[in-house]
C-alpha cells in the first residue's frame, strides 16, 4: 500500500506557472509508475502525464505537451508536475496516482491502471 499527498496547487493568472508535488509513503516508491490526472468541473477525469519507475521515460497529453513536465525524485519519494504557460482551461483538481503495473509508460495514461490515488489539489487559472 502506498499513500499519496499532493501539494502546490493554488490560484494563478494565465501565463503563469505552478509546480505540483506528490509525496509518497508506505512502500518502495521506485516500484511504482506515477501519473498525474485532472478533473475539471462537469468533466471526466483525464490523464495529464505519466512517468516510468526510473524517471527515464515520460508520456504527456497533447493538451499539455511543451507546457507541463513530469519528473520524479526517487530519493525523496516525490513526483512533480511543473506547469508553465498555464491557461484557464487548465483549471481542475489535479491528482497523482501510483501503479504497480509493468507496462510501457505510454500505456499508463489510463486511470483504470492505477491502484493508489491522492486526495487532489485545486489549480485555478484566471484569465
Amino acid at each position: 500500500q502506498v499513500q499519496l499527498v499532493e501539494s502546490g496547487g493554488g490560484l494563478v493568472q494565465a501565463g503563469g506557472s505552478l509546480r505540483l508535488s506528490c509525496a509518497a509513503s508506505g512502500r518502495t516508491f521506485s516500484d511504482y509508475v506515477m501519473g498525474w490526472f485532472r478533473q475539471a468541473p462537469g468533466k471526466e477525469r483525464e490523464s495529464v502525464a505519466a512517468i516510468s519507475r526510473s524517471g527515464g521515460s515520460t508520456s504527456e497529453a497533447d493538451s499539455v505537451k511543451g507546457r507541463f513536465t513530469i519528473s520524479r525524485d526517487n530519493a525523496k519519494n516525490t513526483v512533480y508536475l511543473q506547469m508553465n504557460s498555464l491557461k484557464p482551461e487548465d483549471t481542475a483538481v489535479y491528482y497523482c496516482a501510483a501503479s504497480g503495473r509493468r507496462l510501457p509508460v505510454v500505456l499508463m495514461r489510463v486511470q483504470d491502471r492505477y491502484d493508489h490515488w491522492g486526495q487532489g489539489t485545486q489549480v485555478t487559472v484566471s484569465s
